[in-house]
C-alpha cells in the first residue's frame, strides 16, 4: 500500500472483463477498417484505369481525325486488330460466304482462321496501316454489275496501354510483365455525319409554297455536301483484356467529328482509310 499527500491507497490493475471488452471494441474497429480497405483499392485501381483511357483516348482521336502515317510506335502497343466484314443485298439479306473475320497481328493475318500469304512481309502490321484499318467507316455501298451490296466493318484493335507504368512500355521483352500490363478493346465506328431534319430535306412534296420549297432545296444542298466532308468518330473502350479474348466491366466511349474527306487506299487486300482534314469534295 502506498501513502500519496498523506493517505493510503491501492493500485489496481484491469480485470479480465475490462481486458475483453477492450479487445472487442478493438476488433468491431478493425473489421471495420478491413472491410472498406478492399473498396478503397478498387476505386484507386478505377480511377488509374479511367485516366488511363482518356490519356489514350486523346491519343487515338488526334491520330485518326489527322490521318495520322508513319506512326509506326504504335505497332509497340497493339497486339492484334480483329475486322468482322458483313455483306448485304438490297433487299438486307446477307450474303453466302459472309459474315469474314480477319485478324492480323505482328507477324500473320488471317481470313476465317485461314492463313493468308503475306503481300508485304513484316510490314502490313505498321501505324499506317493501323491508322487506316481504325478509319473504315461502318458503313460502305458498292454499285456491283446488277445489284448494290451494303457492307458492314466492325474493327476492334487489341491495345496494351500506352499511358502507365514505363516498366511496362516498350522496349520491355519480358513476356509476363508484359502480360500483366494494363490492356483494353478498342472499336473504332466511323459514319458520315447524319443529324438532319429528313423532313427538311424533302422539298420536292405537294403543298409547299416557293419559298418553302426554295428553303428545303438550300437545306438539301447543304446536307448533300455536308455528308461526305463531316464524319462522326465514336470509340469504345473495354477493358480490362482478360483470357479468351473477354473482357471486364470497364466502359467508356469517345466522339468526336471530322471535317474533311475520307480517302480510301489499299494494302495487302484491306481497303485502308485516311482523313484528310484540309481537302473537301465538292458534289455535283
Amino acid at each position: 500500500m502506498k501513502t500519496t499527500f498523506g493517505c493510503p491507497s491501492r493500485e489496481r490493475a484491469f480485470t479480465m472483463v475490462e481486458i475483453a471488452l477492450s479487445l472487442a471494441i478493438i476488433g468491431l474497429g478493425m473489421i471495420a477498417i478491413i472491410g472498406v480497405l478492399p473498396r478503397g483499392l478498387d476505386v484507386q485501381r478505377e480511377n488509374r484505369d479511367e485516366t488511363i483511357i482518356n490519356q489514350d483516348a486523346t491519343v487515338w482521336l488526334n491520330a485518326i481525325r489527322s490521318g495520322a502515317r508513319g506512326c509506326d510506335d504504335l505497332t509497340n502497343y497493339v497486339d492484334a486488330i480483329t475486322k468482322v466484314v458483313s455483306a448485304y443485298d438490297i433487299n438486307g439479306n446477307l450474303l453466302t460466304g459472309y459474315p469474314e473475320v480477319h485478324l492480323l497481328t505482328p507477324t500473320n493475318y488471317f481470313i476465317n482462321g485461314t492463313p493468308q500469304p503475306p503481300l508485304y512481309p513484316n510490314n502490313f502490321f505498321n501505324g499506317t496501316n493501323i491508322i487506316g484499318l481504325l478509319s473504315t467507316p461502318k458503313l460502305t455501298y458498292h454499285d456491283l454489275p446488277n445489284r448494290i451490296i451494303a457492307v458492314s466493318n466492325y474493327v476492334a484493335a487489341y491495345v496494351r496501354a500506352m499511358s502507365g507504368a514505363a516498366v511496362e512500355k516498350s522496349p520491355q521483352t519480358n513476356a509476363n510483365v508484359r502480360e500483366m500490363a494494363f490492356s483494353y478493346r478498342m472499336v473504332s465506328e466511323v459514319s458520315p455525319y447524319a443529324g438532319w431534319d429528313t423532313n427538311m430535306v424533302q422539298y420536292p412534296v405537294a403543298g409547299l409554297t416557293a419559298d418553302e420549297i426554295a428553303a428545303r432545296s438550300n437545306y438539301w444542298m447543304v446536307a448533300r455536301s455536308t455528308h461526305p466532308n463531316l464524319h462522326e468518330i465514336r470509340l469504345l473502350f473495354r477493358w480490362p483484356l482478360l483470357p479468351r479474348g473477354r473482357t471486364g466491366d470497364g466502359r467508356q466511349v469517345f466522339r468526336a467529328a471530322v471535317a474533311g474527306q475520307l480517302a480510301a487506299t489499299n494494302e495487302f487486300g484491306q481497303s485502308l482509310y485516311f482523313f484528310q482534314p484540309r481537302t473537301y469534295v465538292r458534289n455535283p
